[in-house]
């Protein structure tokens, strides 16, 4: 096998057409093996396998920069950068992460895993190398799903007036992006990706910059090209911002590829180069149905991907939406290109007219359901708390200033395992706390989540249900509105925490209780705004307080309660905060990742040995 061969890009550089071939039917192969067996994302690089081949004939990854936009279509660059043996513990604890991670190797530019900022780093890159008077080259892989958000556009716009040379290499898999037209353009789209044609343009320009005075010839003739181009048909929105535009190229030919890729680096400017590829290249099962073959459990490869409903969180919150919706028609459901994942494929099937997907743009999506809430309407957007951040300004100056009701559905709440650090939700019960006339309430079932989405349509202002990723686990006595309640009487000790987390307190009442311990367990049903006088009261009796999160410690509800009690003069004998502290945590499974920041059943009770 070729692939095994491969323990470095200077491998690949060394392999002729014919083995690059073989070696991209390898690599496939090994994708959808590998992945059947760790779960990750399959359909986005199977569809860049190729590119990601060209990408290391044309660069030296360790010391050029390639920046990639979000991450998912990173493993191929994995495989063929000396981590091939590490894709068994894909995305687990301690193993090789499902995103790019300079910690990892000296191939991996910078951390992914969220869009559209791909352009902005590597200009970044691109002006730090300038001042230094370094000599590496910059590129920026970006999908066309991340051209929906308005933070790509910010970046395009200043790399292209910028002059820096970089390279932006967009991969289009979907999304129609059609800079050219006509049948003028596409004659000359196939004219400027021939290998003669690329050779003439090397050689004019190496001689005119010989000759004297070639420069400003050069310089002139392509001014009146351009302009005559400019003049026949439609220029690229690209071209508008300062690129040269090079493209569409098929994705899958490899020769097109690298050799476009040589000129693109060669040509010392800001260049967008338009990649077309198929999003599952190769594997039936993940090209017949690339939507739900982006993120993949374990699967059997010769079954295929088999999409089975889940009853998790998300699906229950959509499914609930779809009934609600059906008896108020002010209701409506907003999703930033994650109705899938946040259980909105009924609602958009159910009521199309009311389901707005505004795309990987999470601001936007905020600023709108905030005019939609001025003129009438319920917008209830469903997000993923890591995502969700991307709109803070909004929520604070277009929502909470106005104090307009748009509900907030925070999926992903808390540790949601193998996607890691930068997919964790641990930073919302900070950031929304702070929000002035924001409520945050917080389910921790199924049926908990049923009454809090109903009360949170007849709120007044701003509200957020936050919940985790998965699956329900104990079941509580129906919340009837209140802000917290008491589910275990006790003496010794008062237990707090909030969502699915109060499970692992009452474990470790029962475990206490078996010490002689006998803990006080009381649930927050909502944090934003803090009622603290449940709490208060029970470590009057008490005297000592533990409080369990998976959020950081700055702006945690612990530390709130803690100021609560120094307010009230309370000063209780023990004061135990745990959560995630300052640190970002790993991937891995959340059972283990409880386990192993303390944060499960056996973390409380070694609190108090």
């Amino acid at each position: 096998m070729i692939l095994e061969r491969i323990a470095s890009p200077a491998d690949v550089k060394r392999l002729n057409g014919g083995e690059l071939e073989l070696l991209c039917g390898e690599l496939r192969r090994f994708l959808v093996e590998s992945v059947s067996r760790t779960g990750g994302h399959l359909a986005s690089n199977l569809g860049a396998v190729e590119l990601t081949v060209a990408l290391h004939r044309t660069y030296d990854t360790a010391r050029d920069r390639l920046v990639f936009d979000v991450g998912h279509q990173c493993y191929v660059h994995k495989a063929l950068t000396g981590r091939r043996e590490l894709f068994g513990s894909l995305r687990q604890l301690g193993g090789l992460s499902g995103f790019p991670k300079p910690e990892e190797s000296v191939h991996d530019a910078f951390v992914a895993g969220h869009a559209s900022n791909s352009v902005s780093v590597a200009l970044g890159m691109a002006r730090a190398r300038t001042l230094a008077g370094a000599d590496y080259a910059v590129a920026a892989l970006i999908g066309d799903g991340a051209l929906t958000g308005g933070l790509a556009y910010e970046g395009l716009n200043d790399a292209g007036a910028s002059g820096e040379p970089l390279v932006v290499i967009l991969n289009d898999n979907g999304m129609s992006i059609d800079p050219n037209v006509g049948g003028v353009a596409t004659h000359l789209s196939r004219l400027r990706l021939r290998p003669g044609y690329y050779r003439f343009k090397k050689g004019y320009h190496a001689v005119m910059n010989r000759l004297p005075g070639g420069k400003r010839v050069y310089d002139f003739n392509h001014r009146i090209k351009r302009n005559v181009k400019r003049a026949i048909y439609p220029c690229s929105m690209f071209e508008d911002m300062g690129f040269t535009y090079l493209g569409p190229v098929d994705g899958h030919n490899l020769d097109q590829l690298c050799t476009t890729l040589a000129w693109a680096r060669e040509l010392n400017c800001p260049v967008l180069l338009h990649v077309r590829t198929t999003k599952g290249k190769g594997y039936a099962s993940a090209e017949s149905q690339p939507e739900r073959s982006h993120g993949v459990s374990p699967f059997d490869p010769a079954v295929g991907i088999v999409c089975e409903q889940k009853v998790d969180f998300s699906y229950v919150f959509g499914h609930e939406l779809v009934e609600l919706a059906g008896r108020d028609r002010r209701i409506c459901a907003v999703t930033a290109a994650m109705a899938e994942g946040t259980g909105l494929q009924e609602f958009s099937s159910a009521w199309p007219k009311r389901f707005f997907d505004v795309g990987i743009a999470e601001g936007h999506a905020v600023a709108m359901a905030a005019g939609m809430a001025r003129q009438g309407m319920i917008p209830v957007l469903a997000v993923y708390s890591s995502f969700l951040q991307r709109g803070f300004d909004m929520l604070i100056h277009d929502v909470a200033l106005q104090r307009l009701h748009v509900v907030l559905a925070v999926d992903r709440a808390g540790l949601v395992g193998s996607d890691g650090p930068t997919h964790h939700g641990c930073q919302d019960v900070g950031y929304l706390s702070q929000i002035p006339g924001l409520s945050v309430l917080c389910p921790a079932c199924f049926d908990e989540l049923r009454a809090m989405l109903r009360a949170a349509l007849d709120m007044e202002g701003p509200v957020a249900i936050r919940y985790p990723r998965g699956g329900e686990g104990r079941q509580y006595p129906a919340w009837t509105g209140e802000d917290a309640s008491v589910l275990r009487q006790g003496a010794d000790a008062t237990l707090v925490s909030y969502g699915t987390l109060t499970d692992e307190l009452l474990k470790a009442a029962d475990l206490l209780a078996e010490r002689g311990v006998q803990a006080e367990v009381v649930k927050l049903h909502r944090i934003a705004p803090l009622d603290a006088a449940s709490v208060l009261a029970s470590v009057r009796r008490t005297g000592r307080l533990l409080v369990l999160e998976d959020c950081f410690e700055n702006g945690s509800v612990g530390q709130r309660l803690a100021s609560e009690l120094a307010m009230a003069g309370i000063a209780p004998e023990t004061l135990v905060l745990k959560n995630l502290k300052d640190a970002f945590a790993p991937q891995g499974t959340v059972p283990q990742l409880r386990r192993l920041l303390g944060l499960d059943a056996e973390g409380v009770v070694h609190s108090f040995s």
